[in-house]
């Protein structure tokens, strides 16, 4: 359904809504199915438990993309996100195809190749493109290498703590230098 950029409300989703209430309700739930004792208290060690899960339960970025819709997956997808947001102050948030602006179906039947349908976080204020999406976050701690073939070694608290990282621009302000970029986009 073609939705204006201008008058969607990317955090006001209908979907995205009864999710984050789900994940929210199920949250203890999960946390136990998922680790047991381990407490999910949105640290670093415990998204370094989660990743050790991730990696004991698949060993290939298809496996998480076609059951992304299990209850595990939903709740690891949830939790990342959940920590980006009490960490950086994001919002989470539906977004729709950066190209056609069609909002898509909230975790669709069928995947479809290049198609968004999860959610994502990021700041309140981001534009197209500026967002991060968890599940994808999930997908690249079981990838080998990069887009131009790199070997690749991510860690989930490694990208948690390094994406989007605001500091860098901060201390690039404290050395002199002109950060004046806003309108740009690139």
């Amino acid at each position: 359904m073609p939705a204006p950029r201008e008058s969607y409300d990317s955090t006001r989703h209908p979907d995205l809504l009864a999710w984050l209430a789900e994940r929210q309700t199920g949250f203890e739930h999960w946390a136990h199915e998922a680790g047991g004792v381990t407490p999910f208290d949105f640290s670093n060690a415990s998204l370094d438990a989660l990743e050790d899960l991730v990696r004991e339960a698949y060993t290939k970025t298809d496996e998480i993309t076609q059951q992304r819709r299990t209850p595990f997956i939903q709740g690891a997808v949830w939790y990342i996100g959940e920590v980006l947001c009490r960490r950086k102050g994001w919002v989470w948030k539906f977004e729709p195809d950066f190209n056609t602006g069609e909002v898509p179906p909230f975790y669709g039947e069928a995947e479809a190749p290049g198609l968004l349908d999860t959610p994502c976080v990021g700041a309140p204020e981001a534009g197209p493109g500026e967002h991060w999406y968890p599940l994808n976050t999930l997908r690249r701690l079981l990838a080998e290498d990069d887009e131009l073939g790199n070997p690749i070694d991510e860690r989930l608290v490694g990208m948690v703590e390094g994406w989007y990282d605001d500091e860098d621009d901060d201390e690039d302000d404290e050395d002199g230098e002109d950060q004046d970029q806003e309108g740009d986009e690139g």
